[in-house]
């Protein structure tokens, strides 16, 4: 089992930044897979990011591309989401996910993950 918990949402101005983190714990003895994905009012579920955690590989969501950076900290047993230049359009609740697998095909399909987080709301104002 593997639990995650994400940290750093809030309110911030349009152009603004924000870094989110996701802690894991429990098996995080083992290789694994990790995505956020993020949900609008009335919305369905998104993918944003994700990342290999043995050779931190990335992908990236085209609507985030340029702008967020998706980074791990083996040591802390932590992803990060670094959001830059943020939109109205960012505003969403934010999730982390995670998969006991070292590889996942299609790392933007959120039935690919086993575990996720409770979300943290980040608001931006225009």
């Amino acid at each position: 089992q593997v639990q995650l918990l994400e940290s750093g949402g809030g309110l911030v101005q349009a152009g603004g930044s924000l870094r989110l983190s996701c802690a894991a714990s429990g098996r995080t003895d083992r290789n694994y897979f990790m995505g956020w994905f993020r949900q609008a009012p009335e919305q369905e579920r998104e993918f944003v990011a994700a990342i290999i955690w043995s050779d931190g590989r990335t992908y990236y969501a085209d609507s985030v591309k340029g702008r967020f950076t998706i980074s791990r900290d083996r040591a802390q047993n932590t992803v990060y989401l670094q959001m830059n230049s943020l939109k109205p359009e960012d505003t969403a609740v934010y999730s982390c996910a995670a998969v006991l697998k070292a590889y996942i095909n299609y790392p933007d399909r959120e039935d690919k993950y086993d575990y996720w987080g409770q979300g943290t709301q980040v608001t931006v104002s225009s």
